[in-house]
């Protein structure tokens, strides 16, 4: 697996990440004993990242996560644990409480503690803020970001969704470089492209990272806009390099992303074994520039301008 360095820092990462959002499943044993043997897969496969959420399965997956730690001492040192914090669930706490983005001071510390505590680590190596608050203060934010570094429990930090204005808000207040932003970045949305997210990225020396980088493709993509239409160009255009490359459409799709001069780093989210090794075939990819706009005319529908 390529290796590369997040951001303006000494972190060595995986160039991609595995993304722990489905490794719970349901709850149920089947399910945690399918998210174990995919953790493990993904060890095997050379992913050193490993990317959660406070939310995903309402803490379930860092805790499960957790367990593989404990079953297998000496693991910690090897990876690179990343959690993201800052959404608040309807009816939290209070019953009437509306779903809402929360970047306040306590509720900040308060989340990290509390991944900290599910996965059984002592620090994280990255945390990232998951989606811009309305109502963030930059001020209060890196007074909560500083505590949490102060203390030993998170040593770098990056955000996710977050607009290029936002980035500068945050980094203005922010003693340390902002290592990642993780946005949605696939076939299916390339506002990245052209929003000045990718942009920034090269400016700033921030690595992006993209969530759900086969929408589209692999499945449904989020709130989908493509017609059939529009899905029948970009799969004649997937299979007929898949004949060139001899490679899996999918992993075409990666490796377009691949080939961005930003760095993306995709985020992996299969709980398939066979699947998330295969994932690391993209990187061997030798993709070339015209594929590349073949590609995004396909998406497109026409022509760059």
């Amino acid at each position: 697996m390529q290796q590369v360095t997040l951001g303006r820092s000494e972190l060595r990462s995986s160039r991609l990440v595995y993304g722990c959002m489905r490794i719970a499943g349901d709850g149920g044993s089947a399910d945690r004993d399918r998210g174990k043997r995919a953790i493990h897969a993904a060890l095997e496969a050379g992913y050193t990242q490993f990317d959660h959420a406070d939310i995903y399965g309402d803490g379930a997956c860092e805790s499960l996560f957790g367990e593989v730690l404990q079953e297998n001492p000496g693991l910690r040192d090897e990876l690179l644990i990343t959690s993201k914090c800052g959404i608040r669930k309807a009816g939290q706490p209070e019953a009437d409480d509306p779903k809402r983005y929360d970047f306040s001071y306590q509720y900040l510390v308060d989340s990290v503690e509390g991944s900290l505590e599910r996965l059984g680590v002592d620090t994280l190596d990255l945390l990232l803020l998951h989606r811009p608050d309305y109502l963030f203060n930059a001020a209060e934010v890196a007074t909560a970001l500083e505590t949490l570094h102060e203390n030993g429990r998170v040593r770098h930090f990056g955000v996710s969704n977050f607009r290029t204005s936002q980035v500068k808000l945050l980094q203005s207040q922010c003693p340390w470089p902002l290592l990642v932003n993780q946005v949605e970045i696939n076939l299916h949305n390339i506002d990245a492209l052209d929003n000045g997210v990718l942009d920034q990225c090269q400016r700033r020396k921030i690595t992006p990272q993209a969530w759900s980088p086969l929408g589209g493709v692999a499945f449904e993509a989020w709130s989908n806009t493509f017609t059939p239409e529009d899905e029948a160009r970009i799969r004649t255009e997937l299979e007929h390099q898949a004949e060139v490359y001899g490679a899996e459409p999918w992993l075409l799709a990666l490796a377009w992303l691949l080939k961005h001069p930003a760095g993306i780093q995709p985020i992996i989210g299969s709980t398939t074994p066979a699947r998330i090794a295969a994932a690391a075939g993209a990187l061997n990819i030798p993709y070339r520039r015209e594929d590349w706009y073949r590609l995004l005319e396909a998406r497109t529908g026409r022509a760059a301008p």
